[in-house]
């Protein structure tokens, strides 16, 4: 299927490391001009060259970005502008996997409260920066990366997943009109460099052992790979999808039981 992508530009906060990178690397096989933000240069750096040599296309920008920061939000956004001339598709994946805010107390304050800045206000100030210039040329696409923990009611940090269902709502039904369509995307246990190497070093057994001890995890017996979130955001982006807007899509290969009309 063409997913007609070909010429779109895209930026990808936390478009360096795992689930982000993946995304990134997906929309550039499918021709999307994609940019990269996040705080890490050298890690920018590697993930840049990393796409432009999985993806087979031309060089991949990168901004430094801290997304807790307007001031260094908006400097991206006129950034990957400056270089693209415009911004189509806004993926939003930069947070701390997992979240920082687990148990009930007091001390769950400040690790909360960075979860909520990190990625549902910092989600909002980076849509709020790239949205005037989808607003000009009538099109665009922002995918909210959320996280199935929102659906569990076991962490605290999966209030923020909670959180971005609303946003994204909020924003497809406020920016629908200017023809921009905004979807949450909830991964479940999802293999990535980042997953694999903590694993190994957590556990100190091997990835067929722990590949074993999550069969059953979910409906398809297996840990989704992080290429498989790409395939799904990247028809979100494109034009075959813009009839799905302010949904909450997940992708964790059938986790649970719940049943979601």
């Amino acid at each position: 299927m063409d997913l007609e992508l070909n010429g779109k530009t895209a930026v990808v906060s936390g478009g360096s490391r795992g689930i982000g990178k993946a995304i990134a690397i997906e929309l550039a096989k499918e021709g999307v001009r994609v940019a990269i933000a996040a705080r890490d240069r050298a890690v920018l750096e590697r993930a840049a060259s990393e796409i432009e040599h999985a993806s087979g296309g031309g060089s991949v920008p990168f901004v430094e970005c801290d997304t807790r920061s307007r001031e260094s939000v908006e400097a991206m956004a006129r950034s990957v502008i400056d270089q693209f001339g415009h911004i189509d598709i806004l993926i939003n994946c930069a947070a701390q996997p997992g979240g920082l805010a687990f148990d009930f107390g007091p001390e769950a304050d400040e690790p909360l409260g960075a979860d909520i800045d990190t990625k549902v206000l910092g989600y909002l100030r980076t849509a709020q920066a790239v949205a005037p210039s989808m607003r000009e040329r009538k099109w665009g696409r922002i995918v909210n990366i959320g996280g199935l923990s929102g659906r569990e009611g076991r962490w605290l940090s999966g209030m923020r997943n909670v959180a971005l269902v609303h946003l994204s709502r909020t924003l497809s039904h406020q920016l629908g009109k200017d023809g921009i369509t905004v979807n949450t995307v909830h991964p479940g246990l999802t293999r990535t460099e980042r997953t694999d190497e903590e694993d190994a070093a957590r556990t100190g057994i091997s990835r067929e052992t722990i590949e074993e001890e999550r069969r059953g995890y979910n409906d398809i017996g297996r840990i989704v790979e992080a290429t498989e979130i790409g395939w799904a955001v990247a028809f979100l982006c494109s034009p075959k999808g813009q009839a799905i807007t302010g949904e909450s899509i997940s992708a964790g290969g059938g986790v649970g039981n719940a049943v979601y009309l």
